[in-house]
């Protein structure tokens, strides 16, 4: 048990566990001391002086040890000659703080008086205004009326881009150094950095590209003022017009919690429209960050490409047509078709989604496949993390392994996690067979030939120092990927992984078990309600009625085209008019998750509920709806007027889900630190969680049932040959798939396709960095930009999946 204080702040007795910060306890009394520079993610470090009190500390007999009492039995306090910052002190026995002393309001009046000095007075059109800290903290402490002169405030250079999406106004920044701790501390990309001195001081990005960093995006949430503002949201509302929608960004399956802000606006034709994307504390989740992935991509949802009414085929040319009549011929051909329908899903769509998909393609008799590259769900379902997994209480005595996954490519807020687990002394091993930007707070980095993978789990049940440093952890997880691999390597690296877990006795309990890094927020939901992948996806399509949903095979694989071509009926459900879509017979708008309610199960089979934040476009509608439409045509009966009643019939059907309704993901309870719209200064403008944290499902192993694990195969994967280039499939944050390149402003992050080439590769070859190369492999061919990287083999290259090259596994190609 943590030993626990007594103090009084402002007449007001609390208990606080020791080594609690002054400006914390008082936060926890309900009591707010105004802050600037502190935020309770940071380390203090009293650079602003706002949260200046008076503290009282009783007097101690240094003979006895013990507090001098006065005339009435009390001890006697000992007051400092001037106040102190709240937060750089910590509660002790005993103390008096008093925070609404004329000592201390006249010295909070004089910081904000000295700040305002060489603040500019711009309030009326600062993006800032209506939730900024120094605004609101100058109405309630300021001096009200000026004592210097305007002529003679400092200037400084405004509209500095520090990165692309970035943009700081040196002369509102207070140096509170929050930006710069927090990617120093939080990120562990120490990119911006305080340049000069004195009134001179500001703020600089020393990385190139300029602010180089996937999380950039929290510095304006934590900014007290207005001078670090997105390129997105820059003069685009103001927040007093916002209305707020929660939601879980869909960008990846870590499950953040977020918030759209949205209006009406004439320059959208009336329309309400997102505005920007805020995060929403879960600090089981994402805390209160969020990546620039999540914060920017939204815009995907309200492209001009969007589908908006249905499409049928008549003379090998695609017309729109009513809900009524593609409805109608879809069940008419998938009726006909029965057991040789295949419903082809992506992890893309919600539970309810799938979970109608599923029951779909069991009515008829057909099968449920799940489009992705990556196998080994099916293992996460039995021996995934248990109930209460929180990496944020993992440390000294536990251990997390990552392998084939460059996490801060794939997931980034499991990234920032799982490296502030090692700062916190959690032993890290990394296994890749290149470099990721996770090595560097590992404290075992392995580095395995392509094709050893399952190897490299295998030896961590050896008696090795790093295995030893797994197997004797008090809790341990495992984070696997598909980095370098394809459908069938990370099925049998899930595998291995499995093994190792149940071995060293780390599965059914919190902290403990097996994490996927999918490609998609809710592939491991698929997996749950029973999509499973094919290994031969193109063979199975041939003459069959096909059923896609949120999923693109002919772009992505020249064999899934033809095997479409091929097919005896194809409908696709989606948002955009892609290429499969070309190749169809029927194509049905749906919505995107931002236009409708729904649930998401996380990477961590967390799952969680997503609310409508603006209205469907034209007559699209949810695929729940839009497949229990096509059931009743075929007297299936399946739920489609609200993702409630379709939820309820899950959970009443999928074991994992039994006992979960809407109700119980939507609860809430306390959460550390207190952050929130009504105190902008402490936490920033983060939004508190007041709809939901969402429930972990029950695994096998959580219920203490036995689990099905098959055994490991140790055969090797593809390895690179003598004269010849294996090309291993890798994943890009910001790649071109159709919920990213909508973006315009985030080509810059997008970029070229690329393939990078070790340098003895890339001399054999005759290329240098930055020169366009062909590349063919299979049926695929395209160009892309050399890149050079000397921490991979000289016979691999590495190409980014959702690019433009259709790379799926490793696979040997040729440059030209």
């Amino acid at each position: 048990m943590t030993k626990q204080v007594t103090l009084t702040i402002d007449g007001i007795q609390i208990d606080v566990p020791d080594e609690t910060l002054v400006v914390d306890a008082a936060k926890k009394a309900g009591i707010d001391i105004p802050v600037f520079c502190y935020h309770p993610k940071m380390e203090p470090v009293g650079m602003c002086r706002m949260c200046l009190v008076e503290i009282g500390r009783p007097m101690i007999n240094r003979s006895t040890g013990q507090p001098v009492l006065n005339e009435d039995g009390q001890p006697t306090m000992q007051f400092m000659p001037k106040p102190e910052t709240a937060c750089t002190n910590l509660v002790s026995e005993g103390m008096v703080v008093l925070t609404q002393s004329e000592s201390a309001k006249e010295a909070q009046k004089d910081i904000i008086e000295f700040l305002l000095t060489s603040h500019p007075l711009d309030c009326p059109i600062c993006d800032k205004g209506g939730e900024c800290p120094l605004q609101n903290l100058t109405m309630e402490h300021g001096p009200g009326k000026s004592r210097f002169l305007f002529d003679g405030k400092f200037k400084m250079e405004k509209q500095i881009r520090l990165g692309e999406l970035i943009v700081l106004d040196r002369e509102r920044c207070i140096i509170c150094a929050r930006c710069v701790r927090f990617q120093e501390e939080v990120a562990g990309q120490a990119v911006l950095a305080i340049d000069d001195r004195g009134r001179g001081s500001e703020i600089i990005s020393v990385s190139e590209p300029g602010f180089d960093s996937v999380f950039s995006g929290n510095t304006t949430d934590i900014c007290p003022v207005g001078a670090l503002t997105t390129t997105d949201f820059r003069f685009g509302a103001r927040p007093w017009e916002l209305l707020s929608a929660a939601s879980i960004c869909g960008q990846c399956p870590v499950g953040c919690n977020i918030t759209f802000n949205t209006r009406r606006e004439a320059k959208s034709a009336g329309k309400v429209v997102i505005k920007r994307v805020m995060p929403r504390q879960n600090e089981q989740v994402n805390e209160t960050w969020i990546c620039d992935k999540g914060r920017f991509a939204y815009h995907y949802a309200k492209s001009k490409e969007r589908l908006s009414k249905p499409l049928l085929r008549k003379d090998d040319k695609l017309k729109t047509t009513s809900w009524s009549s593609a409805t109608k011929l879809v069940a008419e051909k998938l009726g006909e078709a029965g057991k040789d329908t295949i419903v082809l899903a992506s992890g893309r769509l919600s539970n309810e989604d799938l979970f109608n998909l599923k029951s779909l393609a069991d009515g008829l008799g057909g099968k449920a496949v799940l489009y992705t590259e990556m196998g080994g769900g099916d293992l996460v379902t039995q021996i995934g993390v248990g109930q209460g997994t929180n990496f944020s209480d993992m440390g000294q005595g536990d251990a997390i392994f990552v392998i084939a996954s460059d996490l801060y490519e794939e997931a980034p807020i499991w990234w920032l996690r799982v490296k502030q687990a090692a700062d916190r002394g959690a032993k890290l091993i990394v296994a890749n067979s290149r470099e990721t930007k996770l090595d560097k707070f590992a404290n075992f980095v392995v580095r395995y030939s392509n094709g050893d993978e399952v190897k490299t789990v295998q030896d961590l049940g050896g008696t090795g120092k790093i295995a030893q440093a797994f197997s004797k952890a008090d809790n341990a997880i495992v984070l696997f990927g598909s980095d370098g691999l394809g459908l069938e390597g990370s099925t049998h690296l899930a595998t291995a992984c499995a093994n190792l877990l149940e071995e060293t006795g780390h599965i059914g309990k919190a902290n403990n078990g097996l994490i996927g890094v999918w490609p998609k927020a809710n592939d491991q939901g698929a997996w749950e309600l029973g999509f499973h992948p094919e290994p031969d996806l193109a063979a199975i399509l041939k003459g069959k009625a096909v059923y896609i949903v949120g999923a693109d095979p002919a772009n992505d694989n020249p064999a899934l085209a033809k095997a479409l071509k091929k097919a005896k009926f194809v409908v696709v459900q989606d948002l955009f008019r892609t290429a499969t879509a070309e190749l169809a017979d029927v194509i049905l708008p749906a919505q995107t998750y931002t236009e409708r309610d729904g649930t998401f199960t996380s990477g961590e089979r967390r799952a969680q509920r997503f609310y409508a934040a603006v209205p469907g476009l034209g007559e699209s509608k949810p695929d729940y709806a839009i497949t229990s439409e096509i059931a009743e045509k075929l007297n299936i009966q399946l739920e489609g007027t609200s993702s409630v009643l379709v939820f309820e019939k899950l959970a009443a059907s999928v074991k994992d889900f039994a006992g979960l309704s809407y109700a119980k993901l939507a609860e809430v309870t306390e959460q550390w630190p207190i952050v929130g719209r009504g105190d902008l200064y402490y936490g920033g403008s983060t939004y508190e969680n007041t709809q939901g944290l969402g429930v972990q499902l029950v695994s096998a192993s959580d219920r203490g049932e036995t689990v099905s694990i098959p055994k490991v195969r140790n055969d090797a994967g593809l390895r690179p040959k003598k004269d010849e280039l294996l090309a291993v499939p890798i994943t890009k944050l910001y790649d071109r798939g159709t919920t990213v390149a909508p973006t315009e402003f985030l080509t810059e992050r997008i970029g070229d396709v690329t393939i990078a080439l070790h340098p003895e590769a890339a001399k054999k070859l005759g290329v240098e960095a930055g020169k366009r190369v062909k590349i063919s492999f299979e049926d695929v061919e395209g160009e892309a930009v050399v890149k050079i990287d000397e921490t991979i083999s000289a016979g691999v290259a590495l190409v980014p999946r959702s690019m433009g090259l259709a790379i799926r596994e490793p696979v040997v190609i040729k440059v030209q």
